[in-house]
């Protein structure tokens, strides 16, 4: 019998050309440059802010999940990561860091809805820039570049630090821990959402998750994924948090987001007409990396973490001798 169907071996040969483009075009951690360089990019053909809105980041479906808009449960997101983190019981003109804020859509809603002075920073000059334009001038908001690894701001300078989704592109998650916690002022709250991997202490990733993994990590531009438990046992280590650091796992509440994403090119045409051929091209690319975080998150290898940390109002000697000069 003649297994062979017709056109066959052009559809085979334009998927392996697919596969080779997907790996040879990846945007491998290298530095700092990297990450701003693709959110860059990200932002200048504004590609991904026409299909994820102004939130470059999972949406909350409720638990258990139910069908939501995406666009809508992303801010949805927001709101309840401030309820979460206790946030919503401070007072009008909290000033709030918004560490990795990208084009500043939860920085907005933090200042519109709940009064607070937010600045929001992100490594990406073009992010900045766009957060600037939609950014009502009414609005207790600002946006500026700055490296969340060495952070320009003094000692005990917020009341609060906000991030979401920003952990995978620090190298070092110790040095990413100590900043966060250091620019908080003395009972201030840190509260941040992340995407982490199973901890391999644990269980080690096995034949197929490693792969995987790295694909995770080369794809955008990630060089570390931390586990929700060794993140959290960095932010105690550094020596300023008072109690404990409080952590939750929302990966059933965010889950739906990465197909949903998907579905956003088929239920949105419009896209093709704005972005023509090429811009079809740059959402096609995505789309395995984005299946691969569904088949990553939905099966355990990794995990949505949610962290509440309180700074303490004295330091743990041994830590650093700087900061204890500014309690």
């Amino acid at each position: 019998m003649n297994w062979f169907i017709p056109g066959m071996g052009l559809l085979l040969g334009l998927l392996a050309i697919a596969i080779l483009l997907y790996l040879v075009t990846a945007r491998r951690y290298e530095s700092s440059n990297s990450v701003a360089n693709s959110y860059d990019q990200w932002t200048e053909d504004g590609i991904l802010e026409f299909y994820w809105g102004e939130h470059i980041h999972l949406g909350h479906y409720g638990l258990p999940p139910r069908r939501k808009d995406f666009l809508t449960a992303k801010s949805d997101f927001v709101h309840e990561m401030v309820r979460w983190g206790g946030l919503d019981k401070l007072p009008p003109q909290t000033t709030v860091l918004d560490v990795g804020c990208g084009i500043g859509g939860s920085s907005r809603i933090l200042a519109r809805d709940y009064g607070f002075s937010v600045t929001g920073i992100t490594i990406s000059p073009q992010q900045v820039e766009r957060a600037q334009q939609l950014t009502a001038p009414e609005l207790d908001a600002q946006f500026l570049v700055d490296d969340a690894m060495a952070l320009s701001f003094p000692d005990a300078s917020f009341d609060v630090v906000w991030s979401i989704e920003a952990g995978p592109h620090m190298p070092d998650k110790a040095i990413f821990a100590r900043e966060l916690m250091r620019v908080l002022k003395p009972g201030g709250i840190m509260v941040l959402a992340d995407w982490n991997q199973r901890d391999d202490r644990q269980k080690p990733l096995n034949f197929w998750e490693k792969p995987v993994m790295q694909q995770l990590l080369d794809q955008w531009s990630h060089p570390a994924f931390a586990s929700i438990e060794g993140f959290a046992e960095q932010l105690t280590a550094t020596g300023l948090v008072s109690g404990e650091v409080i952590t939750a796992d929302w990966t059933p509440q965010t889950l739906p987001s990465w197909l949903d994403s998907i579905w956003q090119g088929v239920i949105r045409p419009e896209g093709l007409v704005r972005f023509g051929f090429s811009g079809l091209i740059k959402s096609l690319r995505e789309v395995p990396t984005l299946l691969l975080m569904r088949l990553a998150f939905g099966t355990g290898l990794c995990r949505f973490g949610m962290f509440r940390a309180v700074r303490a109002e004295t330091v743990v000697k041994g830590n650093t001798e700087k900061l204890e000069t500014y309690v």
